[in-house]
């Protein structure tokens, strides 16, 4: 990109420390200069939240009364998190307002301080719709519409509340839309809105995720106890673990704490100032072990996460790769840690077919061993069978008898029925191995 960016541009980009700007960057800065609509489809870690302060930086008006940019996020930590990247503007516009809307902040609160219009407003859809509908947000003259996490806003079902404000604004805005996928149904959003938009795809290998996925048995053991387990297989700088629910982070919370794990809990179910604590003390690095459900996935994005830990897989698969996402950023190596149990196989398998290569290991008297690889088992099992059955349908020198071809095809049924049995009697075995391994520990105990 040649063009000459203005001063204050360049001083928030040497504040942020920036040796370079990253792809994703140079390329949304490229179209938005020339007042383009912009689809960015970018991975995590790539550099998407600076893509549009930057291009912000550029066009805002610090002397103007009204509010020029509205970005919308779709959890409250991601909007603290943007707002807090966002604060740093000040430093070169001293007498620029820039508003936190959130659900779970003080509307009162909220409402006062709009009374002077923030130049730039930053906030989860409802927040800005319910301020909006209350004719506390004006947004006649705003230029620049960001929507970020554009994929997740559509999966929690906040395009409604974008909608109600989008569709009251009198001048078109320039719409910068963010997001890890495109999924289909954002089209008609899409469509509606944005005028011939760019669309901006970045592949920027220099900033993939450098991560080692590694499953972990849970066998008869509960995830947390499993990670409790695992925990002195490693030294984290911060290790993130994911719990499917609210009531399993709780759990495995109180589990840790009683064992004498020093760990944060972030989640969905905490109030808002809870929660506003928890990301300060992460950012702050006060904890190596937090405890997260799948909403901080997407939500946080702090640099220094060395270790992940998923306790099974979320209902969609795709979560787990946001999870996995949080480490090995940055051109640093991370591992994620998956634990899992039988009825996991199969997703294991799917995400396998998708190009996550896993390793298998099981952490026993402190030593870190490779351990069965569920990913591979099946292959070796189903090659095995085959050959049996390729042996059964050409014999030489067989002679060809009446209903030959429903003979073999029992033959083969027979066949896969014996292995099926063989399985499933050697996974009896191994279980009760492992239970009673686990009841000789005990009597120790």
């Amino acid at each position: 990109m040649n063009r000459k960016l203005k001063e204050t541009t360049e001083q928030f980009i040497e504040l942020n420390h920036f040796e370079e700007l990253t792809a994703v960057q140079k390329e949304v800065l490229k179209y938005t200069s020339s007042h383009k609509d912009v689809i960015a489809l970018s991975k995590t870690g790539t550099g998407k939240t600076h893509a549009y302060l930057i291009p912000v930086m550029e066009m805002i008006n610090p002397l103007s009364d009204k509010t020029q940019v509205v970005i919308s996020v779709p959890t409250r930590e991601l909007a603290y998190q943007v707002y807090q990247n966002a604060l740093l503007m000040k430093e070169v516009y001293e007498d620029l307002r820039i508003q936190l809307l959130s659900g779970g902040t003080d509307k009162k609160k909220a409402i006062s301080k709009m009374e002077n219009a923030p130049h730039i407003v930053i906030g989860t859809p409802g927040r800005i719709r319910d301020l909006f509908v209350s004719n506390v947000l004006r947004v006649d003259f705003v230029q620049m519409f960001v929507i970020d996490e554009a994929d997740m806003t559509l999966e929690f079902g906040f395009l409604e509340d974008i909608d109600v404000v989008f569709s009251h604004m009198v001048k078109n805005p320039e719409v910068l839309c963010f997001s890890a996928t495109f999924p289909e149904e954002l089209n008609a959003f899409v469509k509606k809105y944005l005028s011939n938009p760019k669309i901006i795809r970045v592949e920027d290998k220099k900033r993939d995720p450098r991560i080692s996925h590694v499953l972990v048995n849970c066998k008869h053991k509960e995830y947390k106890e499993v990670v409790y387990d695992i925990l002195p297989g490693f030294k984290p700088y911060v290790c993130l673990i994911f719990a499917n629910t609210k009531d399993e982070a709780n759990a495995t919370y109180e589990y840790l704490s009683e064992k004498g794990v020093k760990c944060l809990l972030i989640h969905g179910g905490l109030d808002s100032r809870d929660r506003q604590r928890a990301i300060k003390d992460l950012q702050a690095k006060k904890y190596s072990y937090v405890i997260a459900s799948d909403v901080a996935s997407r939500g946080i994005d702090i640099d220094g996460i060395s270790h992940v830990i998923s306790m099974g897989l979320p209902k969609q698969l795709q979560f787990y790769m946001h999870r996995a996402g949080r480490t090995g950023r940055n051109e640093k190596d991370g591992t994620c840690y998956l634990l899992y149990k039988e009825s996991d196989l199969d997703a294991i398998r799917n995400l396998n077919k998708k190009g996550v290569n896993f390793l298998a290991k099981e952490f026993k008297n402190g030593v870190w061993k490779e351990a069965s690889n569920p990913t591979k088992k099946k292959q070796i099992k189903t090659d095995l069978d085959e050959k049996q059955i390729v042996k059964t349908l050409y014999r030489k020198k067989e002679k060809v008898k009446p209903n030959y071809k429903k003979k073999k095809n029992q033959q083969v049924e027979q066949i896969k029925r014996k292995k099926r049995r063989e399985f499933i009697q050697n996974k009896i075995k191994e279980e009760r191995k492992e239970r009673y391994k686990e009841k000789q520990r005990n009597k120790e105990d």
